[in-house]
């Protein structure tokens, strides 16, 4: 009977998650239809919720586990706070981003839970804390102009962590990651690569000349050597790229992105020749089987699971994800192919591409140079952290050690994204309130033109 549940339950999952992410889309056709658009918003949320309720279900079911069913009802009540607190508090905030922040953790509590359950619990701790500090941040970024002044404080406080992390840092499959503070382990590039956008942001909003430029340029190679020396050669990779998109918005030089994509290039040999470990990943991902045993045992294993998971999976609990060496991190992404199926992972593919569209269409209607460069640079910096994770667990490109936003286990990830979600909200609701300005001119216009009309009649 549980069996057939199992069985049942995956395929309701899929088709509620095809849905689901079919609306993420199908959203964008009623632009103008408010009324049409919270149906569709109210529709996902249902869909989320059952989603995450048939989920559960099956974990009880496959482990008859009494902890899972008062862990759900936390997650249930955490979910249901967040999507009530933010239409409470920011009526004009995105819907969208919303409901797929919430989809995203929920997959996140989803698979952690079927992994660890005491990892899972830990994720809840910090989805807790992340739901009221990305609650505050519209809030501060609506009353303060000052974020476009703090350059200098960027850089310090940004160097000075990386340094940090280089000097004393905890070493973690080659690279130096993380700092131990009071025994909770804290990765700060999570957090500085925000201090990075906004200090590239604070640079270029008003002046993009050469001069500027090559300043920026120097300021931001600080960043990326010091991640470089720690040997985190991901990290390096995503502030650097982030860095020529930022560059290249801001200056439409498509010289700079050259240059910087022919540098990027040379570094990449340079490091490939300078540090074994990323010579081991680079044959771990040309030709794993040869080392199965060795370096290329972890995308072995993820391949066999995303192949043997197939089109639909095996359904939650009937997978071997364990064997999958730090699964819930770098190679979650395996585990959720493995157990709920190629459709639901290119579904979480899609859902994660309509997160960056919509950050980028908000950066389209900012008309502060600021802050559309914010947006450009945290919506680079999420699509290419999600196409780092994926691509490295396909095979696709080697691994960076990079982990999946707001589904991968992790506090300083899942806090960092958290934030970023935060200020692009904060930028949604900046833009609608421009938006409204904009029609209220246009009002004041018109009426005032129908009155000088009327004098001269």
């Amino acid at each position: 009977m549980v069996h057939l549940v199992v069985e049942a339950s995956k395929y309701l999952m899929i088709l509620l998650f095809l849905i689901y992410t079919f609306e993420c889309f199908h959203v964008f056709k009623y632009n103008g239809d408010v009324e049409e658009q919270r149906h569709i918003y109210r529709v996902q949320r249902g869909l989320l919720f059952s989603i995450h309720f048939d989920a559960f279900l099956v974990l009880y079911l496959t482990t008859y586990n009494v902890q899972i069913i008062g862990f759900y009802l936390m997650q249930l009540i955490v979910l249901l706070a967040i999507i009530v607190s933010y239409h409470l508090f920011y009526k004009h905030a995105s819907e969208l981003v919303l409901n797929n922040m919430c989809m995203l953790i929920s997959i996140g509590f989803i698979i952690l839970t079927r992994i660890s359950f005491e990892q899972a619990f830990r994720q809840f701790i910090f989805v807790c804390a992340g739901f009221i500090i990305s609650l505050l941040i519209p809030l501060v970024l609506q009353n303060m102009s000052l974020f476009r002044k703090l350059t200098w404080v960027y850089i310090v406080l940004g160097v000075g962590a990386l340094a940090a992390v280089a000097v004393a840092g905890q070493t973690s499959y080659g690279a130096k990651l993380s700092l131990s503070i009071a025994g909770i382990s804290i990765q700060p590039s999570e957090f500085v690569k925000i201090l990075f956008v906004l200090y590239i942001a604070s640079m270029l909003y008003r002046r993009q000349d050469f001069h500027q430029v090559l300043l920026t340029s120097i300021c931001s190679a600080l960043f990326v050597l010091i991640l470089v020396a720690s040997k985190d050669l991901g990290g390096a990779l995503l502030y650097f790229f982030t860095y020529l998109v930022m560059i290249y918005v801001a200056t439409r030089r498509f010289t700079y992105f050259g240059a910087g994509v022919l540098a990027l290039t040379v570094a990449a040999v340079v490091g490939y020749r300078l540090f074994s470990h990323v010579q081991t990943r680079v044959l771990a991902w040309s030709d794993p089987l040869s080392v199965i045993d060795n370096a290329g045992y972890q995308i072995c294993q993820s391949l066999f699971a995303i192949g043997t998971g197939g089109w639909f999976g095996l359904g939650l609990g009937q997978g071997m994800p364990q064997k999958i060496p730090v699964v819930t991190k770098d190679f979650v992404f395996a585990a959720i192919s493995e157990e709920l199926g190629g459709i639901f992972a290119i579904c979480l593919i899609m859902v994660c591409v309509s997160c960056f569209f919509m950050i980028i269409n908000v950066a389209m209607n900012l008309r502060d140079n600021f802050y559309r460069l914010t947006a450009v640079g945290l919506g680079t910096l999420y699509a290419l952290q999600v196409f780092l994770t994926i691509g490295g667990v396909i095979k696709f490109i080697p691994s960076t050690g990079v982990t999946l936003p707001l589904v991968s286990y992790g506090g300083s990830s899942l806090l960092s994204t958290m934030i970023v979600f935060g200020i692009i909200q904060g930028l949604y609701i900046m833009q609608f309130d421009n938006r409204v300005q904009k029609k209220e001119q246009k009002l004041k216009g018109g009426k005032k033109g129908a009155k000088r009309k009327d004098t001269k009649e």
